[in-house]
């Protein structure tokens, strides 16, 4: 008859890593010299100078955001390979960690989300404002229904010389950001006419309706996807901006990165 010791061997036993999310340096130093097993931490600085660190520039609400980041840093960095068996010690209930996880390395598949945060000129702040915002869109529509959006983020300067106005600018001389409450609601009623929102790396709307201009050979975007998502890829393939896509027709949002999708969302799944 399993009892609680099973369990526990269960889920710590013949681990190859151990993931710390935003430990304290008390409880980082009880783990750092785990015998056999490598100890990564996973936080916002690497106040405890540990020697295996990624770096955490949000925590996620959602708890596998914030565990599927740090594997997805620790596989880009070397730090872990592809079948290592891992735990993730997390915090969801406390203000230290709480919860443990144990994760088998190639049954995450990257999502990209460690590079579309951590690798972009944006701040990650702003990256995700902007995301929340798109899925946001994705799962209420404008009234009811399902509508289109593209935002570019961050480079600003160079992305408003590939592009033109197709409209006047509602957020000319503004110094309103993307995240606030407020803002959001002129957002989505802007969303109602063609053309780009341009975002700055801070986040300040820098203009809608913009019309993208950049040359779309070289863009490689899946069958079925139109005009919308070419411009956002090829934008990012000609300057250092991601951009961030709601798809009118499948309600998927989608984000490029130097001319790729390197996120596919289902906004009623997120």
């Amino acid at each position: 008859m399993a009892d609680v010791g099973d369990l526990r061997e269960h889920v710590l036993g013949e681990v190859d890593t151990v993931f710390l999310f935003s430990p304290s340096t008390a409880f980082y130093e009880r783990f750092a010299e785990l015998d056999g097993t490598e100890v990564v931490v996973v936080s916002a600085e690497n106040s405890m100078s540990a020697d295996r660190f990624v770096e955490l520039p949000l925590e996620f609400q959602d708890v596998s955001d914030r565990i599927r980041f740090g594997l997805e840093g620790a596989l880009e960095a070397g730090l872990i390979e592809e079948g290592d068996e891992v735990v993730c010690a997390t915090k969801i209930f406390d203000e230290e960690i709480d919860t443990l996880t144990r994760i088998r390395v190639d049954s995450i598949t990257r999502s990209g989300i460690y590079s579309l945060f951590a690798e972009s000129r944006a701040e990650p702040s702003v990256v995700r404002d902007v995301l929340e915002l798109a899925i946001e869109l994705g799962k209420k529509g404008q009234k009811g229904k399902p509508v289109g959006a593209l935002f570019v983020v961050g480079d600003a300067g160079n992305v408003m010389n590939k592009s033109r106005p197709l409209s006047y600018n509602p957020f000319e001389k503004s110094h309103v950001h993307v995240g606030d409450a407020i803002v959001n609601v002129m957002i989505k009623e802007f969303t109602r006419l063609d053309g780009a929102f341009v975002i700055s790396d801070s986040g300040k709307i820098v203009s809608a309706y913009r019309y993208l201009e950049p040359a779309a050979e070289g863009v490689d975007i899946p069958k079925g996807l139109g005009a919308r998502h070419m411009a956002g890829g090829a934008i990012t393939r000609d300057t250092n901006a991601i951009t961030i896509v709601l798809s009118e027709s499948d309600g998927m949002v989608r984000a490029f990165k130097a001319g790729e999708i390197v996120l596919e969302v289902d906004p009623e799944e997120y």
